[in-house]
């Protein structure tokens, strides 16, 4: 430091003439002067040098060193003065300004906290030059971590009279960088594009800038690293390497390049499998658990697995605290990796307490009705997974975590749920056009969880220049807090067709009981009567027929099977629906309707979920008497075959125009999802459509209709959103070649 060589020579300059080359310096006092808000007792207690003491040059060096070290000082300067007849030695020092205040502008991609804690300003007190570079350092270090290779961070300082100083980072983001090749050297195990699909770092592409996808970051690259690695290990490549990427920026500073140096090894297998410690049941038994045999590739992911089904079994005795350990050793010349299991089952353990927090709208019973453990059972690691797959299922919430924690005995383990409320109750709205109804608005108001209660609450209405339906629905899914669901539906329509209007008015009762914990029955009686009044002359037959006042009475029996794991969005598992309709407990109408409904949904990487759903359709007639046609099967729309108007896809009189509907039905949906924006929950979807609907004369899957498109789908806070364009990939001459539809929230 200048300032500090210069204050040491003043010392010694101002020395000599007193002592001459004497060694030591007698002092009767010692003061320090200059100080404003570092309290003098403060520097006092740093200093070495006392009054009446003897001190050396060096002596005073290290106590201005001392004070220097405190940060606090600009300038300190050691001054040997005679006062009222008394050596004095006098520290005079200036203090540096106070750090008051640090601003940033500019900045969009970090936020002020962020960049606070990266320059440390809350710990900082007074103002250091070196906090300007420390702090332009960790600016730009963060920015390239971020992406933003070309980011530029200019310094202010700003000092008033009262030596408080305010300093302004003003930040030049430039563009974020974007990775537009990733490349490989040395992989001959896997193709390039396998590799690349392993990897969380991904190309640019014609979205990036919706989506941010190719965007460089650093961190995702060094995780790649790892994922990269995994991917070797998980085929048995143990001693397999991969490079730091070498990443090369382009010259315009918005673009990168990755390459990754990879050094792959030989290939492993496994070899003995063995168990040992505290064995539960037979060492054979044990090892029939695991899904891995002598001779298969080795895989780490596999290993892991395999740990956590041991872990469980134990787990599932009641053994909370079990600590299984893979015992690992390579055999390098034979290119095999024996494993031992072992096994330190602790303690037998007990269910405590169970708490529940975060429920601020639904009561504890509705949570802890799904709970699979109670109090004083064994602890059972299938009973805490299966306990939370219940309670998200719920769909009331967008968190659930449960956590263990020792009880007040050492043989207890409290259970923690904790959860974090969603909104339930939506407003819906929908709009549409057709030849039928011409402009058509939908609106509901639904609540899944009415009363916190579990009650789902539905009023519904649509209101269009030729059509009107209103609705109320409401189902307790646990009647008198038994695994029992009642409800009832109560509506009213009316619609105006081209050759008659159709009025209706009916309701139902719903009773649902359990048979296991996927397979449920549902029966459903249902009284409807309507009307179909002004009838044209010209209208065809099958309308006369019906013209005037009837009534249907029917019940439905139904059995649902439901396995997926998230059912309010399923990624996982299916869904199998099997409903026969019986017409005919009284009223005109005598018919028996079979339905059969199946969804399957396969995970994907990277999000990306498969799914087909397809349904069968047939109507047996009573009697020989007419199946109303409003009880006939009509595809068409959003929900059954996209890219043909809801309920013109069937039978079609030829003369008027009119679609009566067909008695047996058949159509699948091929679909595939992915993430657009996971942060909003924002999906796209591709899908295909084939099916139709034909009359008793017409055979069963002749004349198929098929139809592709792509859309949008959003979870949004009003509900969920649906935009979906279909094309008719063979229209007929009365037939529009596309469809756009869309649904906003929950339709009924």
């Amino acid at each position: 430091m200048p300032k500090k060589l210069v204050s040491l020579l003043c010392l010694v300059l101002l020395m000599l003439p007193c002592t001459g080359y004497a060694q030591t310096y007698k002092v009767d006092r010692v003061v320090v002067e200059g100080n404003r808000r570092v309290e003098r007792a403060y520097i006092e207690a740093i200093l070495t040098a006392a009054a009446g003491s003897e001190l050396t040059i060096e002596d005073i060096d290290r106590d201005i060193q001392a004070i220097f070290k405190t940060g606090r000082f600009a300038d300190v300067k050691a001054l040997l003065q005679e006062r009222d007849g008394q050596q004095w030695l006098v520290y005079q020092v200036e203090e540096r300004p106070l750090l008051r205040q640090v601003n940033f502008s500019g900045n969009k991609e970090l936020k002020n906290e962020k960049l606070g804690e990266l320059v440390k300003a809350k710990g900082t007190d007074f103002y250091q030059p070196q906090f300007l570079r420390d702090g332009v350092q960790a600016i730009k270090k963060a920015y390239v971590e971020a992406g933003y290779y070309a980011t530029e961070v200019a310094t202010k300082v700003e000092i008033d009279d009262k030596r408080e100083a305010t300093v302004t980072f003003t930040i030049t983001e430039g563009s974020p960088v974007y990775v537009t090749d990733i490349r490989f050297e040395g992989n001959t195990v896997f193709k390039d594009r396998e590799l690349k699909k392993a990897m969380l770092t991904k190309k640019k592409w014609f979205l990036s800038f919706l989506t941010k996808r190719g965007a460089y970051r650093e961190e995702m690259a060094q995780v790649d690293v790892d994922l990269l690695t995994d991917k070797y290990f998980n085929k048995g490549y143990i001693q397999a390497r991969v490079r730091q990427p070498q990443v090369i920026v382009k010259d315009d500073k918005k673009s990168v390049e990755l390459l990754f140096e990879i050094e792959e090894g030989p290939q492993f297998f496994i070899g003995a499998l063995d168990v040992q410690g505290d064995l539960l049941i037979g060492r054979e038994e044990l090892l029939a658990k695991v899904r891995m045999r002598p001779g298969d590739v080795f895989s780490r992911l596999a290993l892991r697995e395999n740990l956590l089904v041991m872990n469980d079994f134990y787990a599932d005795q009641g053994y909370a605290f079990v600590n299984v350990t893979p015992l690992t050793e390579v055999d390098e010349q034979q290119r095999k990796v024996d494993i031992t299991f072992e096994i330190e089952q602790g303690s037998r353990v007990r269910i405590g307490r169970i708490g529940i927090a975060g429920n601020t709208r639904t009561r504890d019973k509705i949570i802890r009705r799904h709970v699979q453990l109670g109090e004083g059972d064994l602890y059972s690691a299938t009973g805490i997974k299966e306990s939370r797959r219940r309670i998200n299922n719920l769909g009331f919430f967008d968190e659930v975590n449960l956590t263990t924690s020792r009880g007040a005995e050492e043989h207890l383990m409290d259970v923690e749920i904790d959860v974090k409320e969603r909104p339930t109750g939506s407003f819906s709205v929908g709009a549409g056009f057709s030849s039928a109804d011409g402009l058509l608005l939908q609106g509901s108001v639904s609540q899944e969880n009415f009363m916190g209660k579990a009650l789902k609450l539905d009023l519904a209405a649509s209101l269009g220049g030729k059509s009107s339906t209103y609705r109320v629905g409401l189902l307790d899914p646990y009647f008198l807090d038994r695994d029992l669901a009642l409800g009832f539906d109560v509506y009213k329509t009316e619609r105006e067709w081209t050759d008659f209007t159709r009025e209706a008015t009916g309701g139902n009762i719903k009773l649902g009981l359990p048979i296991t914990d996927d397979l449920r029955s549902f029966f459903v009686y249902r009284y409807e009567k309507k009307d179909i009044y002004d009838v044209a002359e010209d209208a065809s037959n099958q309308i006369k027929e019906e013209a005037g006042e009837s009534t249907i009475s029917s019940v439905t029996a139904s059995l649902t099977l439901n396995t997926t794991d998230f059912r309010p969005d399923p990624s996982r598992g299916h869904i199998s629906e099997l409903s026969v309709e019986y017409a005919g407990l009284g009223g005109d109408a005598k018919f028996v309707k079979y339905i059969f409904d199946h969804r399957y949904f396969y995970p994907l990487p990277r999000e990306f979920v498969f799914s087909v759903h397809g349904r069968f359709g047939y109507i047996q007639d009573l009697d020989d008497r007419r199946i109303p046609l409003d009880e006939r099967f009509y595809l068409g729309g959003i929900n059954s075959m996209r890219g043909f108007k809801t309920r013109e896809l069937g039978p079609r009189d030829p003369d008027t125009g009119d679609y009566y509907g067909g008695n047996k039905t058949a159509f699948a949906n091929v679909e595939l999802t992915f993430p657009l924006i996971r942060d909003m929950k924002l999906k796209g979807v591709v899908f295909f459509d084939i099916g139709n609907a034909w009359d008793k004369e017409q055979s069963m899957f002749s004349d198929l209709r098929y139809s592709v498109g792509a859309g949008v789908r959003w979870n949004s806070p009003m509900g969920p959103l649906r935009f979906e364009w279909g094309y008719n990939l063979d229209p007929k001459p009365w037939e529009e070649s596309s469809v756009f539809d869309f649904t906003v929230g929950r339709m009924f």
